[in-house]
């Protein structure tokens, strides 16, 4: 069907641009995002030829040429997408990512194509910025958020971070000079990564996935709904504030595979009870790996990333633990940073082992990945016991509190 909607996109194109059949002004493009089929029209006044050589004048006169074209009908079907769907700033960019490679494909030309993304989100008001580096067009955005592991730069006391970077695996951004800052005045919103929704998947692009783990010599079992769209979604996602990556929220189907499943093997189980079975869950349900022998650098997997992954680490666990005692307890919950791990605390109604004094209250740590002891809630790993650790992340029901 794609191949279908890209040869006559190319056809109508083409009627557009010859002169022979010059009457005909714009033309219709159609693709899949997600479960829904997203429909364009692009005028011809937005067409760019392939450049000769990477050049500010090359951006420049682009930008003039599509800033007097017909573009508003574009950008508004892109932006008032956005809003029907509520797609937050790294879902609205996907879009965006799209809508560039249909227009003009990556592999004919990178650069018309990192343009045209460029244009768009400066357009749909995003202070987005193209600069040549090393005879690179680099594409940085302009974000509050607390984000790492991605190149980025300050320009007038305000960071800027790097949209394209992972196209440029051999490059080090970071020590390339920019020569400029190209940019529009107009177009001054904060790009945010925070994800708090996650797109509807077609149904049938899941598949199912067995876990099971022994909790008091009975061994669970659960088939859950994954999806490998997820893994994609989240190819290029940054290593965000914890508080924001605990925080992403799972698909439907995912969700509707395991929270009701595990809610009603929870019933008639009190809190202390419950919880320990989900940490249990937690730390022995999955294979472990550290992110340098998964990744070759350092990830950390939403919960519903964590579920479809073969493997995982603390930071992955930590997040998946804190999103399911969310959603069936809503009990307040602490995370512990040490220099080589991350493990949780929950606050029950009353103590259970060692105290961890946090503002005041007393939580309990709740390890959710598999250590040399067999923990109990309440429990610390004796390598940890001497070592300091740092609260980076506080949750209180009602309230999200960021340390």
């Amino acid at each position: 069907m794609g191949f279908i909607l890209r040869f006559f996109g190319i056809i109508i194109l083409l009627l557009t641009v010859c002169p022979t059949y010059g009457q005909n002004k714009a033309y219709n493009l159609s693709f899949e995002f997600y479960d829904d089929l997203f429909n364009i029209t692009v005028d011809s006044t937005l067409l760019l030829d392939v450049p000769n050589d990477l050049s500010e004048s090359f951006i420049n006169s682009s930008y003039q040429q599509l800033n007097q074209g017909n573009y508003q009908r574009l950008v508004s079907t892109l932006t008032n997408y956005k809003e029907k769907h509520q797609l937050n700033d790294w879902l609205y960019y996907q879009l965006v990512r799209k809508t560039a490679q249909e227009i003009s494909p990556k592999k004919e030309s990178y650069e018309r194509y990192t343009f045209y993304k460029w244009f768009l989100m400066v357009k749909s008001g995003y202070d987005a910025r193209l600069t040549i580096a090393d005879n690179r067009i680099i594409f940085y955005v302009y974000s509050d958020d607390d984000v790492s592991d991605i190149p980025y730069l300050t320009f007038k006391n305000k960071k800027y971070i790097c949209l394209n970077y992972h196209d440029y695996n051999s490059a080090n951004l970071n020590k390339i000079p920019p020569k400029g800052m190209i940019s529009d005045a107009e177009a001054t919103k904060p790009f945010s990564y925070k994800v708090t929704m996650i797109p509807d998947f077609k149904p049938e692009h899941y598949v199912d996935k067995r876990l099971e783990f022994e909790y008091n010599q009975k061994v669970f079992h659960f088939s859950i709904k994954v999806n490998p769209e997820i893994e994609t979604l989240f190819a290029n996602y940054p290593v965000v504030d914890f508080g924001d990556y605990f925080n992403i929220p799972m698909s439907k189907e995912t969700y509707s595979s395991l929270i009701p499943v595990l809610r009603k093997t929870l019933k008639g189980m009190n809190k202390k009870k419950g919880v320990d079975y989900l940490m249990r869950f937690t730390r022995y349900a999955f294979l472990y790996q550290d992110d340098q022998e998964n990744s070759n650098k350092e990830k950390r997997r939403s919960p519903e990333q964590t579920l479809g992954s073969a493997f995982s680490d603390c930071d992955d666990r930590a997040a998946l633990f804190f999103y399911l005692v969310k959603e069936i307890y809503n009990l307040p919950m602490i995370a512990l940073l040490y220099p080589t791990h991350i493990t949780m605390a929950v606050q029950f109604d009353k103590q259970i082992g060692k105290a961890i004094i946090y503002n005041g209250r007393s939580y309990s740590v709740c390890e959710p990945t598999p250590q040399v002891e067999n923990l109990k809630i309440g429990q610390l790993s004796k390598t940890l016991m001497s070592i300091k650790y740092e609260v980076v992340y506080s949750y209180e029901p009602g309230i999200k509190l960021s340390n």
